[in-house]
């Protein structure tokens, strides 16, 4: 295959291949060594700022992945659970209040866990709505020049102001926590605050969005949720499997010469999981194109796989099965406002879903 550019590289479409690759030592995820999808002239390729760990390796990716890990546990997420509720019902009053027609992606999830992670971090919630669409205009690959760059500066004022009035002033949340270790500077805070902002707000909202539109596609899985509620957790990892938001795929690029999958990598070389595939892949799954939320062998990669799998995975499946559960229940009757072939996708987005979900019900 070619990258953009006409760079030469490989893609992976077999689960097996997959989970070898984003395990392997002679592979990296340093973003410098990686093709990106945005245009030449938005790509940044040059090493990662101190604390932005989601593209570094080993031993940078566990000096910081360590410090903020323990904030990401299921005990952690458990406890967080009466918070995330909160938010969801909440959020869920105001799409009673804006009533049939309303936009599901704006009033609801969108909002869900911008909102949970904003209250984890404590950035407060009149920097939301802002960060949101700084996050949105980053992912967005056709995002001109400007619009990155002022993106960009708009993440960073925030930034500039932000850490430095909470270390003078450590609160009850993770940045305070971090603060009061003492083992990171300004720079460092910024980084990792920046990491957990990027990485919250974009994939959990899409993945809340992408899970509804296709359960109202599949009325036959979404009745059989509503009358078997203790399905929700195989339906979580169902919808992660099926629908893999990440439809760019993961990449890697070889460190030196390394024979994989009967090939020869040069080094230098780029090698892309194609993760819609991968979760798809017929000599993993059966039936792997049907929707089928009891389905009890899982194993999927769309939550990524080895040291870089999703930190937020535990927070994320909280976040998505309260947010399934109290939708559906609260509106048991929900459905699309608008025919099924007019709803448009963020093809052109870093992350897939819906870029609107008109919905309506029955009062």
């Amino acid at each position: 295959m070619s990258y953009p550019g006409g760079t030469p590289g490989w893609l992976i479409t077999r689960h097996a291949e997959a989970k070898e690759l984003l395990t392997h030592k002679s592979f990296s995820a340093r973003q410098e060594g990686i093709i990106s999808p945005v245009p030449t002239e938005l790509a940044y390729d040059g090493p990662a700022d101190p604390g932005a760990f989601a593209k570094t390796d080993d031993p940078v990716h566990s000096k910081y992945r360590k410090l903020v890990t323990g904030f990401f546990t299921v005990r952690r997420t458990r406890q967080l659970a009466p918070m995330i509720e909160r938010i969801v019902h909440e959020q869920l009053d105001d799409l009673e209040k804006a009533g049939p027609g309303a936009d599901l992606v704006e009033v609801f999830t969108e909002s869900v866990p911008s909102r949970v992670m904003c209250e984890m971090i404590g950035v407060p919630e009149s920097e939301r709505k802002s960060l949101q669409r700084h996050v949105e205009t980053l992912g967005r690959l056709s995002s001109t020049v400007p619009e990155a760059l002022a993106a960009v500066s708009g993440m960073s004022g925030f930034l500039a102001r932000f850490v430095p009035t909470r270390m003078d002033d450590p609160r009850d949340d993770i940045l305070g926590d971090l603060i009061r270790g003492g083992q990171l500077t300004e720079q460092e805070l910024m980084g990792i605050t920046a990491t957990l902002i990027t990485g919250a707000f974009d994939t959990t909202g899409n993945m809340l969005a992408m899970g509804v539109y296709t359960l109202l596609e599949h009325p036959d899985q979404l009745a059989r949720l509503q009358e078997d509620p203790e399905l929700m957790g195989a339906a979580v990892e169902e919808l992660l499997r099926f629908l893999t938001i990440s439809h760019l795929g993961a990449s890697r690029w070889a460190l030196e010469d390394v024979e994989f999958a009967g090939q020869t990598i040069k080094k230098g070389e780029v090698v892309t999981v194609a993760l819609p595939a991968v979760n798809r892949d017929p000599e993993r799954y059966e039936n792997p194109d049907q929707l089928d939320i009891g389905r009890t062998d899982h194993g999927h990669l769309g939550l990524g796989h080895g040291v870089h799998q999703c930190l937020g995975q535990h927070l994320a499946r909280t976040i998505l099965r309260v947010g399934y559960e109290a939708l559906f229940d609260r509106f048991p009757t929900l459905r699309l406002a608008v025919p099924s072939d007019e709803i448009q996708m963020r093809d052109d987005f870093v992350h897939y879903g819906p870029r609107s979900l008109p919905v309506t019900w029955d009062d």
